[in-house]
């Protein structure tokens, strides 16, 4: 008859008290170049994506709140006088022929945040993280406040990761 084996052998005696644990082995998924300047480039659109997401938070208060919009130029369409650079009344058409900023913030963020998602990525599929880390970095871009703590605490994480596994990048 055969006897089961454990699937962990035990420990032969003299053998590995001498050898110390192997830690586990840590792949990237480019080289140390390549991951330096993913985090670069995640770490600038992390902050050029949550400056503008507070932007617009602000212009979604002066909306909905105070009822204005924020122009650049253009004619108050009461005074006929010209408009500078202000807030103007939300409800009717205050300033004619002016640039609506407000909108612009709101556009800009759009595609910023796009941006933001391909620096997200990028980092992520290197670094060979799991897939909750994508979510919780794409979170940064949406919820103010939020990419600035996410940004600090993943470039940390990054560099303690590249600091800890020198040969990890060796993929050549």
């Amino acid at each position: 008859m055969i006897e089961p084996k454990p699937a962990i052998q035990p420990e032969q005696s003299g053998e590995s008290a001498a050898k110390p644990t192997a830690a586990k082995k840590r792949r990237f998924g480019g080289t140390t170049a390549q991951i330096r300047s993913a985090l670069k480039f995640y770490k600038v659109m992390a902050y050029l994506t949550g400056t503008m997401l507070l932007l617009l938070c602000a212009e979604l208060v002066a909306r909905y709140v105070f009822g204005v919009y924020l122009f650049a130029g253009g004619t108050n369409a009461i005074t006929g006088q010209p408009f500078g650079f202000g807030f103007a009344d939300a409800e009717s058409k205050a300033v004619l022929g002016g640039v609506n900023v407000s909108v612009g913030v709101l556009i800009v963020h759009g595609w910023m945040y796009v941006l933001y998602l391909i620096s997200d990525f990028r980092l992520w599929s290197l670094m060979r993280w799991p897939f909750m880390k994508l979510i919780l970095l794409a979170l940064g871009g949406v919820v103010p406040l939020m990419s600035f703590i996410v940004e600090k605490k993943f470039h940390a994480e990054v560099e303690m990761e590249l600091a800890a596994n020198p040969q990890a990048s060796k993929r050549y």
